[in-house]
């Protein structure tokens, strides 16, 4: 008897686990469709305050394809031109070195993405979505938003460290000095390139909690 009840017990968890993947690919599905002004990537918010736990497949999934999305390249592409005028790194000038600083900045971007919002996210189980709070005081939305690279929501659902944003970053930035020029290495470059992103981290997460809700088509007229 204690067999079967067991086994009962197992068959209704693997249906609930079952039903909370279906949901959570549909709300990915949504996420998906998220762009400010219908063409910036907005992946990573859910303004969807019961949104399920994604599984590793989705973790990914969404990390790839913001990773590859033709909007990241034009950003990198914009980031390396202003680069380029002010000579930094210590790439050659012309195109060669547009080029080499392009490579380079895609390379942060992409390994911060994957690292950042799927590979840690997974091991550590912890969501890599921003969520959008919405209600409260502007001080506490303003709080939530610029605490959210050190805070996350496990998939748990609890609060906890964002060792995934932490370690995305640092991964990063130790990353780069692989093919950053050897003028430019060493632990300066990646505490230096850690601080940006966390601190763009944070300017995104203002934005998104006051702004860009209302530029976002398919995200505006959702209900929370």
């Amino acid at each position: 008897m204690f067999g079967r009840r067991e086994n009962g017990a197992e068959i209704v968890s693997g249906m609930a686990q079952s039903s909370l993947g279906h949901i959570a690919v549909e709300q990915v599905k949504l996420v998906e469709q998220q762009r400010v002004f219908g063409i910036i990537p907005n992946f990573f918010v859910s303004y969807d305050r019961n949104a399920v736990p994604l599984t590793t497949k989705l973790k990914y999934s969404l990390a790839v394809k913001a990773a590859i999305d033709p909007v990241t390249f034009v950003g990198v592409g914009f980031m390396a031109g202003i680069y380029q005028v002010a000579e930094a790194p210590d790439y050659v000038l012309g195109a060669k070195g547009y080029g080499q600083r392009m490579g380079a900045f895609y390379a942060n971007a992409a390994s911060d993405i994957v690292i950042g919002g799927a590979v840690l996210p997974s091991l550590l189980r912890q969501d890599p979505r921003y969520f959008y709070q919405g209600t409260g005081t502007k001080t506490s939305r303003a709080l939530h938003a610029l605490s959210s690279p050190f805070v996350c929501r496990g998939d748990n659902g609890r609060l906890q460290p964002n060792y995934s944003s932490i370690g995305g970053d640092l991964a990063s930035g130790g990353i780069s000095n692989l093919y950053y020029p050897q003028s430019n290495r060493g632990l300066d470059l990646v505490f230096r390139n850690t601080l940006v992103t966390t601190g763009v981290r944070m300017v995104n997460a203002l934005l998104q909690e006051f702004f860009l809700r209302r530029f976002t088509p398919t995200a505006r007229n959702r209900k929370d």
